[in-house]
């Protein structure tokens, strides 16, 4: 049996020591993505990609974006990543190679869709063949591209640059990364209005809180040539979308925007699953009956859904008759023009119109309203309307003579038998498969070796707590020992000017504990500072109500102030106006993260004294006395550190979180806090901004605790991170998180500045001041 476990891979030692490092950081993020047989595919595509010889760089990119492209499109669509890429290595280089597979989480996630990713990967294909100079360029842009082109317009825009600059080099790579005037007017003239990822989560929510169930949604691709999307269907369990809507405008400039359009053909779509089924007896009926038989079907379930929820009407009538007004008046001889005036006619009774199919087409849908559950009237409407048309003589072609109306669904939900395999989908769920069993049978089991989840016919629970032979509960073991998914971000490219999506991978790693007496045996030395700290700490004004006095606009007079006053207008002298009492309550609404640069120049030793430490020992020192005084005050408050070994693996650790107790387990991972690697400081400043956001604080504050500027052993160019770094703290800005650095470089004056804000950093000139001077900092900042 296949083991789902990295150190039982055969072929494990077959990979670089770096490639296995990052292979285990992504490992159980892809065991929860992977069955034990593609965690094997897994592992032998990254052996597969290593044996090419093309460098570590492509292998890392591989392992790191193959499982978030499996967690948002399938196995399936992981592998064929990998297939693409083997076939393109003899076509393109290893940094084309790298970019597709780290642009491919976005690929993923803009398209949404398996089948559309598919496209994705024939269009690279594409461009390989007819331009390979423009893939790079094109892949650095991708995340941009897709923000604001589905994917036929992306296509359509790189197809117009590779005709208009084949032969063009310079041209060709000035185009495909959108620094050119041709580049930016055809990629305008493709935008669309609103993408259908962009709104996707509020429509299963829109459609959840209608009826109460969830629906899935799922985006398609109109054809490459054409502006125009596939009409909405449903295909077994799935509403399928057109993954854009422009605006719906009208003549004389009314209009529907892209929202509502989506609002409109979701709950359209939606009703038909709630009211409609397959109808067996009309699925060998004439194209002509089956377009009237839907008509009269979606004229009934709009009713039916219109009396449960009475906006939903207005806004089907409103895009209708905006399709009505569209058509050229010389349209009468055709069915294709009369079926959006039925459908406006059977929604809209004010609506005139003395066709005479629209008057009998009226006439049977108001008998079919009064039983709207018969759907055996319908059936016969349509049958009934089918017969005019062919009375009346006028012209009928299938592919041509279809509603205009933009949110209705082709009604094949209605005439195509479903198939069996989403019928057993939807039957039972794994509430229908759990087992409850008592200890004895649970632990009988766990006996028997090469269990396989991925073959289990039922889930068996325990109903009662299962502890350890130390008195622990297993449930707070595993707990402890989760591991965390890896967290993404992006990462500012300021030769581009553009956000590398997806760039950097944030590991979070358990801190080692070390003996928490040491952090005891700190306070204890530091005794005169920790007094001098003391008398700061009572300085800050507590919580409660304050009387604030000589202010104009109290809330009640200073009798003392108002009599000096009477006594000066007396004299003849100017009185003092503030004669008020202003009653306030004072709440410290503050959260502060300590967050530790943790790099491996932190053990350089340094000379305090007659004794020789390390910057590493003085920034623990600073942390503990810090600690201490924001415990007293009782600010909310986490201590985080981070170091990084280039951009796939930015190591993480919490000593100390929001929620948790300051205690001696806090105390132990400050103790065994230590220094290695690099400093990718702009990825550590935007995770512990996404852990700030989370908190309820008005005020939050990041302390940054540095002893030299953000470096990486894979970046060359200083300014790189620089920027980036910069990019990270305007970020956090404007999400409302405070940045302070306190940087222990000598050479710092040359960029903190400009990385953090004339008044955001202070330069310590004496490290061994640290201990003392960080606490001062924060309660001064804070007061």
């Amino acid at each position: 049996m296949t083991s789902a476990r990295l150190e039982d891979q055969e072929r494990l030692n077959e990979l670089s020591e770096s490639a296995r490092e990052i292979l285990e950081i992504h490992w159980v993020d892809a065991s929860r993505v992977f069955a034990p047989r593609a965690l094997e595919a897994y592992l032998e595509g990254a052996i597969s990609l290593q044996s090419l010889g093309r460098g570590e760089e492509l292998v890392l990119a591989y392992i790191e974006a193959t499982p978030q492209v499996a967690r948002e499109l399938g196995t399936d669509t992981a592998f064929e990543l990998l297939s693409m890429a083997i076939k393109m290595f003899s076509k393109t280089s290893a940094a084309v190679l790298v970019l597709l597979f780290s642009t491919a989480p976005v690929a993923a996630n803009r398209l949404g869709e398996a089948s559309l990713f598919q496209q994705y990967l024939s269009l690279v294909n594409y461009i390989l063949a007819q331009a390979p100079r423009a893939l790079r360029p094109m892949l650095t842009q991708l995340d941009h591209l897709l923000e604001v082109l589905t994917l036929g317009g992306l296509r359509r825009w790189a197809t117009w640059g590779i005709n208009a600059h084949r032969t063009d080099f310079e041209a060709l790579d000035a185009y495909f990364s959108l620094s050119s005037p041709d580049a930016q007017a055809v990629l305008q003239k493709e935008r669309r209005g609103t993408l259908f990822v962009d709104v996707q989560r509020r429509l299963v929510m829109y459609l959840r809180a209608l009826w109460a169930r969830n629906f899935l949604l799922r985006p398609t691709s109109g054809d490459f040539e054409s502006r125009q999307g596939y009409r909405p269907f449903i295909e077994g369990p799935f509403i399928n979308l057109p993954d854009a809507f422009d605006d719906y405008v009208d003549r004389d400039d009314s209009s529907v925007d892209g929202v509502n359009l989506y609002r409109a053909s979701a709950a359209h779509a939606a009703a038909h699953m709630i009211y409609s089924g397959f109808d067996a007896e009309s699925e060998d009926a004439t194209k002509l009956q089956q377009t009237f038989i839907g008509l009269m079907e979606d004229a009934r379930v709009e009713t039916l859904a219109g009396k449960d929820f009475p906006g939903l009407a207005p806004l089907w009538t409103r895009i209708a008759r905006i399709a009505v007004n569209r058509h050229e008046e010389t349209d009468t001889d055709r069915v294709g023009p009369l079926l959006d005036r039925l459908a406006l006619a059977l929604l809209d009774p004010n609506y005139a119109d003395d066709h005479p199919l629209i008057a009998q087409a009226r006439e049977l849908v108001n008998a079919v309203r009064e039983d709207l559950e018969d759907y055996e009237r319908v059936r016969e409407a349509g049958m009934t309307l089918a017969d005019r048309v062919e009375q009346l003589g006028l012209h009928f072609s299938h592919s041509q003579d279809v509603p205009s109306i933009p949110y209705r669904d082709d009604n094949r939900f209605l005439f195509e038998k479903p198939e069996s395999a989403m019928e057993v989908q939807r039957e039972g769920s794994i509430d229908d498969k759990r087992r409850y069993v008592s200890l004895l049978e649970m632990l009988n089991s766990l006996d028997i070796e090469n269990i396989s989840a991925e073959d289990a016919d039922e889930v068996w629970v325990l109903g009662t707590e299962l502890y350890d032979n130390h008195g622990r509960k297993y449930s707070d073991i595993f707990a402890e020992d989760r591991t965390l998914s890896p967290v993404h971000y992006h990462e500012w490219d300021y030769m581009s000017q553009l956000e590398r999506p997806y760039w950097t991978t944030i590991n979070e790693k358990r801190p080692v504990e070390g003996d928490p007496e040491s952090i005891d045996a700190i306070l204890e030395r530091h005794k005169p500072l920790v007094r001098r700290l003391k008398y700061l700490i009572e300085g800050i004004q507590p919580q409660g109500v304050v009387r604030e006095k000589k202010v104009e606009d109290g809330d009640q007079i200073d009798i003392n102030a108002a009599i000096s006053a009477m006594i000066d207008i007396r004299m003849g002298q100017t009185p003092d106006p503030r004669i008020g009492i202003r009653t306030r309550l004072q709440i410290r609404d503050l959260s502060v993260m300590l967050l530790i640069d943790l790099s491996e120049s932190t053990n350089d030793a340094i000379g305090r004294g007659d004794e020789e430490t390390t910057v590493l020992d003085l920034a623990r020192e600073a942390a503990t006395l810090l600690a201490d005084a924001i415990n007293r005050v009782g600010d909310p408050f986490a201590i985080h550190g981070f170091d990084s070994n280039g951009r796939h693996d930015v190591e993480y650790y919490r000593f100390k979180d929001f929620g948790e107790p300051y205690g001696d387990k806090a105390k132990a991972r400050l103790a065994g806090m230590t220094g290695q690697l690099s400093t990718r400081m702009g990825a550590a400043l935007r995770h512990a901004g996404a852990v700030m956001r989370q908190r309820p604080s008005q005020r939050k504050l990041v302390l940054l605790l540095s002893d030299g500027e953000p470096s990486d052993n894979d970046v060359r160019d200083p300014q790189y991170l620089r920027h980036d770094t910069r990019k990270a703290v305007e970020e956090l800005h404007r999400q409302g998180v405070e940045t302070f650095c306190v940087t222990l470089d000598p050479h710092a004056d040359e960029y903190v500045s400009r990385v953090f804000g004339p008044k955001n950093f202070m330069v310590l000139d004496h490290v061994s001041r640290l201990p003392e001077k960080l606490p001062a900092l924060y309660l001064s900042m804070t007061k």
